[in-house]
């Protein structure tokens, strides 16, 4: 117990604001990817798109990362917001996919420069297991949403935390700033307001896949296809890499 106090005392600490500005400088975010990497974030990709209704117009991309929002649904005729704490990544999405529909935002998730009920959907991928205060995330994501629409995330399923002694601090640093751990439970009981209609999870990507470096033929897979192999895959080996949830509104 006092381990996980001191832990709490210590992240509390953290300057986010200043860590997540310095590292999309730091860090290409538009960088293409290869291999085993590739094909992952692709799944991701997918199984995001395969959630959103196709009555959507309105999408907040929380962490935009490299845009691949508002690459996807921009030629569709949806109303896009990239959103990221840095102007970095939000400000080359723009230049990137210009389009009248499309903005680029610089702001906090915890304190959102928009209205109750504003996007009929927001998603946030990969970006959980970064904050400090996930259930206070969830909760200011879901402000936003509007009656009928959806949050959607995806987190890491049931990651072991890997921490490193930092040779500047002397503290323990977590791999990758992943300070957070989620299964299904943990997700669901983030938010239980009164204009939850719904919480619904997949669990998906398999380790004994990805170790096997079966992306050479994997890729060429459409979803639907890699779908079933992924869903086979981890009925042999239950080892999923991937938890998405959506929680819809009222």
């Amino acid at each position: 117990m006092n381990v996980f106090f001191h832990r709490i005392r210590h992240l509390s600490n953290f300057n986010y604001i200043d860590h997540y500005k310095k590292d999309a400088v730091e860090f290409d975010y538009f960088e293409e990817r290869k291999g085993a990497t590739a094909h992952d974030e692709r799944r991701v990709r997918e199984y995001i798109i395969s959630k959103i209704p196709k009555n959507v117009n309105s999408i907040l991309d929380v962490g935009c990362g490299n845009g691949w929002v508002a690459k996807e649904f921009l030629p569709k005729g949806k109303s896009v917001v990239s959103m990221d704490i840095s102007v970095t990544n939000p400000a080359i999405t723009k230049k990137l996919y210009q389009n009248e529909n499309h903005s680029g935002i610089a702001a906090d998730s915890f304190h959102l420069p928009f209205k109750d009920n504003a996007f009929d959907c927001v998603i946030a991928s990969e970006i959980i297991e970064h904050v400090f205060d996930p259930t206070a995330f969830v909760k200011e994501l879901f402000r936003v949403v509007k009656k009928g629409g959806s949050l959607i995330i995806t987190t890491p399923y049931k990651e072991k935390l890997i921490y490193y002694l930092c040779i500047h601090c002397n503290q323990k640093t977590p791999a990758n700033a992943h300070i957070h751990s989620f299964d299904e439970k943990k997700l669901e009981n983030l938010y239980s307001g009164n204009d939850l209609q719904s919480f619904n999870y997949s669990t998906f990507g398999n380790k004994a896949l990805l170790f096997l470096r079966t992306h050479i033929i994997l890729k060429f897979f459409p979803f639907w296809l890699w779908k079933l192999k992924d869903k086979f895959a981890n009925w042999i080996y239950n080892k999923p890499v991937h938890i998405i949830c959506v929680y819809k509104k009222k």
